[in-house]
């Protein structure tokens, strides 16, 4: 039976099978306004009542097969909105199907959708939209049962004044009398609630591929282009890895710098960020993750928000094994390296001790978006890494990864199903002598244990090696007052995944012109140093940078930091305040909380 803490839908007597949305995109009145149709069946008997997620939404009717039905809204849940429970009129026996309708509008306080003005797009002309479900967003966008623990396909007619995107593959298009179109989508491979996106603006496309199309405003399209042309030897990596991809297509979208994530695993269509646009596909590893999300995460999924390291952890696995075979294996375990620096630092400021530290958090009663961080990702990915080695190689560990995916394609699981299928394949495949290494593991420590993981994990430092020798030629210079060894070939060959005194970061920046980067990986991480440093002289240009770039590593971090800083918490909050419109209600909430501002 599944089991979400943070769904108010009666997941235990129901489950939705396929939702139909028919919305028109109204970007004056900055709402989705139309209806929704589930099929559901009973997965109980004596069921006489639909209980759905729903967060800020105006429902207008509920219908079964035309009758309109009773249905009451709950008062609002501070985190998990408002439950909609609607009397069927009949009851339902396990195994009984049902078509509800329900009309219904989203409202200026959807928390899935960002309504861009033309002046916050590139091309500067037309509004833009776009949704962003993930966590427990798509219940402000659609009454659903809003939980990865329900596997649906859907079907989608949208009307709009401007070209659609969706999560889902294109079935065609028809021009409408008053000037819009009415695009048609549907997704044939069950997938959670929090997969639903939609996009609409002044959209072109290029193909970069036998099964791949980026999409983005035209003034990038050639860019955008350019940097993602690797796009199909990233999936065809992860096929030969796993399984064969699933989804059809795998399209890219680049959308506006408010974009709050470094990419979002949408199916048939990835939402990415434009600071990938590096110039010199430096940033593309982002796409690998990804492209490995299709099997883990999308086809595997979560059960439920506490069990998140399953889609991450398994995420960022597979990343890097698509790295090391496309790349190297260097490159993969720097890969590493720096995503442990990412872990120590989410430890430091949860606090070694905090809940959220733990793999497997409990998240009765939290909000989702509260426990994100690095730990689910790094955390999880430093037990597989573990596993790996402890468990004999790759030669044992990677056909258990595509078991795995062969297992578990299509449902939703928890921890113990995960580990449960570990002991099954490796006393089937492997013998007694693998499960008495499991039996080794400290699974209490890793799963449910805070703070860092209980066994450190040792990975190649090859290219760490040329950035450690040249932040200690930096280190030991803090007592030279202007030293002149260092030159901009100290970082040629760098790459921007690697990475004192005011006067010695002012010579750091005239010597390698960081302010001026265009790289946004290399510029954040040169103001997190001008920060820690309190170098004030920066301060407005990471106000400049966080209020341009929406992607929550970036702005989330450095106005965090610029708080902290001396004499940087009321420039934080000024910033923000400023362009607060800027940021997807996902980001401005979580801002908002870590400057002191939320209500």
């Amino acid at each position: 039976m599944a089991y979400d803490p943070n769904s108010q839908s009666n997941l235990d007597e129901v489950k939705t099978s396929h939702i139909h949305l028919n919305l028109a995109v109204d970007f004056v009145a900055k709402t989705l306004t139309g209806s929704a149709e589930l099929d559901i069946e009973a997965i109980a008997d004596n069921v006489s009542k639909l209980i759905l997620d729903t967060s800020f939404i105006a429902i207008h009717s509920v219908t079964l097969h035309g009758a309109p039905l009773k249905y009451t809204l709950a008062d609002r849940h501070e985190k998990y909105g408002s439950a909609l429970t609607v009397e069927l009129g009949k009851t339902l026996a396990k195994g009984d199907k049902a078509k509800v309708i329900i009309g219904y509008a989203t409202t200026e306080e959807c928390t899935a959708c960002q309504w861009l003005e033309p002046s916050q797009t590139v091309g500067k002309e037309h509004p833009y939209l776009f949704t962003q479900c993930q966590a427990i967003h798509a219940r402000s966008m659609v009454p659903c049962q809003d939980s990865p623990s329900i596997k649906l396909t859907y079907s989608a007619n949208i009307n709009a004044p401007l070209r659609a995107v969706m999560s889902a593959v294109p079935t065609g298009e028809e021009k409408q009398a008053n000037g819009t179109t009415t695009y048609k989508f549907h997704q044939k491979t069950r997938m959670p609630s929090y997969l639903i996106a939609l996009a609409v603006g002044n959209l072109e496309g290029r193909e970069i591929g036998p099964r791949s199309t980026v999409w983005t405003e035209p003034e990038v399209i050639e860019a955008a282009a350019w940097e993602f042309v690797d796009t199909e030897s990233f999936i065809r990596t992860g096929e030969e890895l796993l399984t064969p991809y699933d989804w059809g297509r795998y399209d890219l979208l680049v959308l506006p710098a408010s974009f709050p994530y470094g990419g979002m695993e949408n199916p048939c269509l990835t939402f990415v960020t434009p600071s990938l646009l590096a110039g010199d596909r430096s940033l593309v590893d982002v796409v690998a993750h990804e492209i490995a999300h299709s099997w883990m995460g999308n086809l595997v999924t979560t059960e439920n928000w506490e069990h998140f390291w399953l889609n991450e952890g398994f995420t960022v696995f597979v990343e890097r094994k698509i790295l090391g075979r496309m790349q190297g294996k260097e490159h993969a375990e720097f890969s590493a390296i720096i995503g442990h620096k990412a872990m120590v630092e989410s430890v430091e400021i949860y606090g070694k001790d905090h809940p959220f530290t733990a793999l497997r958090p409990c998240l009765r009663g939290e909000d989702p978006d509260d426990a994100f961080s690095s730990i689910p990702y790094e955390k999880g990915f430093n037990l597989l890494y573990y596993l790996e080695k402890h468990l004999g190689g790759p030669e044992v560990f990677e056909p258990y990864v595509r078991a795995h995916v062969q297992e578990f394609a299509g449902r939703s699981i928890n921890t113990n199903d995960w580990k449960a299928f570990l002991y099954s394949f490796m006393e089937k495949n492997f013998g007694q002598e693998k499960v008495d290494l499991l039996n080794k593991v400290d699974w209490e420590a890793w799963l449910a244990g805070t703070g860092m993981p209980p066994v450190e994990n040792k990975f190649d430092d090859t290219l760490a090696k040329a950035c450690n020798c040249l932040c200690k030629k930096w280190d030991h210079s803090r007592s030279v007052e202007k030293p002149t060894e260092f030159s901009p070939k100290d970082i040629e060959e760098f790459s921007p995944t690697r990475s004192l005194p005011h006067s010695h970061l002012e010579l750091m920046d005239q010597t390698y012109g960081l302010t001026q980067v265009r790289n946004a990986e290399i510029k954040f991480r040169w103001h997190m140093i001008c920060l820690k440093a309190n170098y004030e002289k920066m301060y407005p240009e990471v106000a400049e940078f966080a209020s341009t770039m929406g992607r929550m590593k970036f702005c989330r971090s450095l106005l965090r930091a610029l708080y902290l800083a001396k004499n940087g918490a009321e420039l934080a909050r000024a910033t923000f305040n400023k362009h607060r419109a800027f940021y997807h209600p996902i980001a401005a909430t979580m801002i908002a909380k870590d400057l002191g501002l939320a209500k």
